[in-house]
């Protein structure tokens, strides 16, 4: 009798046992890093203007992004670190946990499998834009989709995505950051590129050559939000919950007013 209860015992501690081994353990959330080390990691790219301008000489950041990050690290109660990353391994930083978040991205299905989002807090519409010498060639969506039209575009952006479905007989060039599609455009090597009404409207007034293509309307809205680690619903609600009530109290709309995208 002693025996059997001893054999018990010791069979039950080790199913016990095993049962703790193989269970995984719990990662950590971003958020708990974040306050343990006081120090919120945001990756942005730095050339999307006004969204996120790095300015070369001081190795500064300016922009609406900016001051979201800001605003965020704020209440959290801790330092603002902004990691310098491109379009193309931005997602790529925030599987590799080089960053806890990342500055404003358009929401697309293939950045979704691998990546969370944020809810979205901004909308933007694409429309294509050329050099006001090449203006006339272009008046609707179809003009853009020829074989002798070179279409410039930026690796690893969604605008690259866009492009190579939206212009399958066009010329596509892809260029690589830091260099970007509207560079092409201006340096006429590329007859035209696509952007966000945000960023056009800042290179329009920059580069006096840039103009518009004066097409029937504009591509349908592209929600923007802020990716974060898919599997950290920690995280990704706390940030839901801070851009709502940041909404309610007129943070964004007062952002957004601040660097015209309103």
């Amino acid at each position: 009798m002693n025996f059997l209860r001893t054999l018990r015992r010791t069979v039950g501690a080790a199913l016990v046992a095993g049962l703790a081994f193989a269970a995984p353990a719990q990662a950590q959330s971003a958020l708990n890093d974040i306050l343990s080390n006081g120090v919120l990691k945001v990756g942005t790219t730095g050339d999307w203007n006004p969204m996120s301008v790095r300015d070369p000489a001081t190795e500064g950041y300016k922009g609406y992004d900016i001051d979201v990050m800001t605003e965020l690290a704020k209440d959290l109660e801790v330092e603002l670190e902004f990691v310098p990353t491109d379009w193309k391994t931005l997602v790529n930083g925030i599987v590799a946990g080089k960053y806890h978040m990342t500055g404003s991205a358009s929401i697309s299905p293939s950045r979704m499998k691998v990546a969370g989002y944020s809810s979205p807090y901004i909308s933007v519409q694409i429309l294509p834009f050329t050099t006001t010498d090449k203006a006339g060639r272009f008046t609707t969506w179809e003009s853009l989709n020829q074989p002798d039209v070179k279409v410039a575009t930026t690796l690893g952006t969604s605008f690259e995505k866009m492009v190579r479905d939206w212009f399958p007989n066009a010329d596509i060039k892809v260029v690589e950051a830091p260099a970007r599609g509207y560079q092409e455009v201006i340096a006429g090597r590329s007859d035209v590129f696509i952007t966000s009404n945000i960023e056009g409207a800042t290179l329009v007034q920059k580069f006096p050559q840039v103009t518009r293509v004066d097409v029937e309307s504009p591509a349908k809205p592209t929600p923007i939000a802020m990716i974060l680690p898919q599997a950290d619903q920690v995280w990704i609600n706390y940030v839901n919950s801070w851009i709502k009530l940041k909404q309610e109290k007129g943070f964004f709309d007062a952002t957004a007013k601040k660097w015209g995208l309103q």
